[in-house]
């Protein structure tokens, strides 16, 4: 494995974070395109995961958020991930919210964005994965999919079938993305009455689409981390009524307990990184006292060693996702993590 981000780091946090994100991910395309990349990278030894009829090459997998377009796919899947999620994809495009819109934490290894699901739209992002080698290949890939800022809550269901109808084809598992803090009103829809219409509308639909396309696909359900014990059990009792396949624990968190001293520190946006990691993880063992083994749930949110990774497991997660702790530690976390989950 690579070790020289720990001397490009230090050049990249100077810039600024959505400029040097660009740059990372211009460079990863070019040393893939070059062939660099399978020379420079050892990738995971195999190490299969079998969950909802998909068979995840090990169980490290890219979170939603790194790759929102479906721009750098082939790249990504070259760093050895076992899985990839994408998105998160709007039926319609938007540019987001106003820059600047991400701030690096670097003493608390932290990152706080408020991007407001920037993309180029669900359809465009779908013609980018066919035209992937790793979507052609049978890599496992999920569509990560929200509402447009645009659509009042009280209409999200449209946008998200609109969005499942348009990725159903292309996407191995659907995840739905109800807890960002960054569109507004978007966390309302953790409550019973506007998670159960949401749920219901989705059924439908995917019954539907189950029956024109001749296969189920997974839906996966993503939720916040700033929830109390009474509403992670609805959320966990409402996913087994609609027939929910799994849960990703979690997104980013509000709170600002552990970086309010820091420079960016009380910049409005989610926290990632570092300071959510132990909220993540009691969330997961709630879900998991309260699910057992009738679902299985995804670990995301401050994963930043193999130690975190099995932390993750051992609360009761099946698989894992990174995001901030690749920014901080660079690609070699993937094979740590890999290595520390290898059954």
């Amino acid at each position: 494995m690579i070790d020289s981000y720990s001397f490009l780091r230090p050049w990249l946090f100077c810039l600024d974070p959505e400029r040097a994100h660009q740059m990372t991910f211009s460079s990863l395309d070019r040393a893939y395109q070059w062939g660099l990349l399978e020379r420079l990278i050892t990738k995971p030894a195999s190490d299969p995961r079998t969950l909802c009829g998909i068979t995840f090459a090990n169980p490290v997998g890219l979170a939603a958020g790194l790759d929102k377009d479906g721009k750098h796919i082939d790249a990504l899947a070259a760093l050895g991930f076992g899985f990839l999620e994408i998105g998160t994809v709007t039926p319609k495009p938007q540019p987001g919210n106003p820059k600047p819109r991400m701030f690096r934490l670097p003493e608390a290894n932290a990152i706080i964005n408020r991007m407001g699901f920037n993309n180029d739209g669900v359809n465009a992002c779908v013609a980018r994965v066919r035209r992937s080698r790793y979507w052609q290949n049978g890599g496992v890939l999920g569509l990560n999919i929200g509402k447009n800022a645009s659509t009042p809550i009280e209409d999200a269901a449209s946008d998200y079938v609109l969005a499942m109808k348009a990725v159903y084809e292309i996407a191995t598992y659907i995840t739905v993305n109800i807890s960002s803090p960054n569109t507004q009103n978007l966390r309302d829809l953790h409550g019973e009455e506007m998670l159960r219409a949401l749920l219901g509308s989705l059924h439908l639909a995917r019954e539907e689409l189950s029956n024109r396309f001749g296969v189920r696909k997974p839906l996966f359900l993503k939720i916040a981390p700033d929830l109390q014990q009474a509403d992670i059990n609805l959320i966990a009792d409402l996913l087994l009524e609609f027939g929910i396949d799994a849960i990703i624990a979690t997104n980013t968190t509000v709170s600002r307990t552990a970086v309010a001293t820091l420079e960016h520190g009380n910049e409005a946006g989610g926290l990632s990184g570092a300071p959510v990691r132990k909220a993540s993880t009691e969330v997961i063992k709630t879900l998991k006292t309260r699910l057992g083994d009738a679902l299985p749930i995804i670990g995301v949110g401050g994963i930043l060693s193999g130690q975190d990774a099995q932390e993750k497991v051992s609360a009761g997660a099946s698989l894992v996702q990174l995001y901030s702790g690749l920014i901080f530690k660079g690609p070699e976390l993937v094979s740590e993590c890999a290595r520390a989950l290898r059954s």
